[in-house]
């Protein structure tokens, strides 16, 4: 694994806002990074990555299989007991899912450990998926790369085969997240389109226009009944949405049991009934003498984005932190693993799994050690042989 840089490819903004990535700049900062690509063998990317990220999906369901049954264990990841309901029987009968990002510290060198798992609202798979692919014909064809290069990034078919063969397309399908951000706007977009593409119909709406009528179903604002929906928007969130009571398995995707999973209590939880798993950190619930063992650590929240309330800890002393809305939150603390840093950057992969299958890879870098809201998008390839 390395860093290499490359001349940046002539027009590649004007490309960017012609396809809908108009976020390529976010908060003023630069979001995609044109001039430089990580580079893995294929035995990394096959060893150490797809491979271990399929192994901790199954650990995730099992985990979920075990939680849903366990109402203390429901409780330790801050579910309302009102929705427990909900979530067993969204697993029970089988509510599909469509993907997910598992975040993992590595260097080139030795396991991939797990970060944290996006489970529920990932975003960057519009970049992912389409954009680097794109990236990467461009630099074959420029003679920048050489013949054979490829990228770990089966991502679009792999959506497209997902929306046609977990929902038919007996009915209209909503997407929704909130408009007025530009991010979630173009994921959802991109999400719409790959479900168009396996035959689907589809709108898209707002997830503040999302209402119910005298019978308690979930209505747009053309007053159509809402039967399923792509929403990006996170289950803590939905449990207190005033619309919350009227909440069915079945509707959502990703479904409620994913609540299981898009939190980082899930976390201790995995480490508990997976203990010394190569490809998992030792994490704990706050307050547990355990973690004060351990030497140097990441203290989270339960529910944060963009690594706000992230807190990195040396003998139990703060050494680095960030700021956000999440700081009275419960949270874990978990051992520290270094990322793989090159520049003065630190770099985190996202492994994806769509369905059941890895399939594809993004990294993102950033200055700080925690990665947070402007972190940079950096392609991959897998170097020729």
């Amino acid at each position: 694994m390395r860093r290499i840089t490359l001349p940046e490819r002539s027009g590649w903004r004007d490309q960017a806002q012609a396809v809908g990535f108009g976020f390529h700049e976010m908060y003023g900062e630069p979001y995609w990074v044109d001039d430089a690509a990580y580079v893995f063998t294929l035995e990394q990317i096959e060893r150490d990555i797809e491979g271990p990220t399929e192994e901790l999906h199954q650990m995730a369901l099992s985990l979920v299989e075990d939680v849903v049954g366990d109402e203390a264990a429901l409780e330790r990841l801050a579910i309302p007991r009102e929705h427990f309901d909900l979530v067993r029987e969204s697993w029970r009968q089988g509510d599909p899912h469509l993907y997910g990002r598992f975040d993992l510290a590595y260097d080139g060198t030795g396991p991939a450990r797990l970060l944290e798992y996006n489970a529920d609202t990932p975003t960057s798979i519009f970049e992912a998926a389409f954009f680097q692919h794109n990236w990467l014909i461009d630099r074959i064809d420029a003679g920048h790369l050489p013949q054979g290069t490829d990228q770990f990034n089966y991502l679009q078919e792999s959506l497209v085969e997902a929306f046609a063969a977990a929902f038919p397309a007996d009915r209209l399908f909503h997407f929704a997240c909130w408009m007025a951000n530009e991010e979630d706007r173009g994921t959802v977009t991109y999400l719409m389109d790959c479900a168009v593409q396996a035959g689907h119909q589809v709108d898209l709406i707002d997830i503040r226009d999302i209402g119910t009528d005298a019978q308690g179903r979930f209505t747009d604002m053309a007053e159509r009944t809402i039967d399923r929906c792509f929403k990006l928007y996170p289950w803590e969130d939905m449990f207190r949405e005033p619309f919350a009571a009227h909440l069915r398995p079945g509707l959502f995707v990703e479904p409620p049991w994913k609540a299981i999973l898009s939190n980082k209590a899930m976390l201790p939880l995995l480490w508990e009934r997976f203990p010394g798993h190569p490809n998992l950190l030792p994490a704990f619930f706050d307050g547990d003498p355990r973690a004060a063992g351990l030497a140097r650590a990441a203290s989270k929240p339960f529910f944060s984005r963009e690594g706000e309330n992230v807190t990195l800890l040396e003998n139990g002393v703060a050494v680095d932190a960030v700021a956000g809305d999440y700081a009275d939150a419960a949270r874990i603390v978990q051992d520290y693993a270094p990322l793989f840093e090159a520049g003065g950057q630190h770099a985190v992969l996202g492994s994806w799994v769509i369905g059941d299958r890895a399939a594809g890879l993004g990294l993102r870098e950033d200055s700080s050690r925690i990665t947070r809201n402007l972190s940079r998008f950096v392609p991959h390839i897998i170097a020729a042989d």
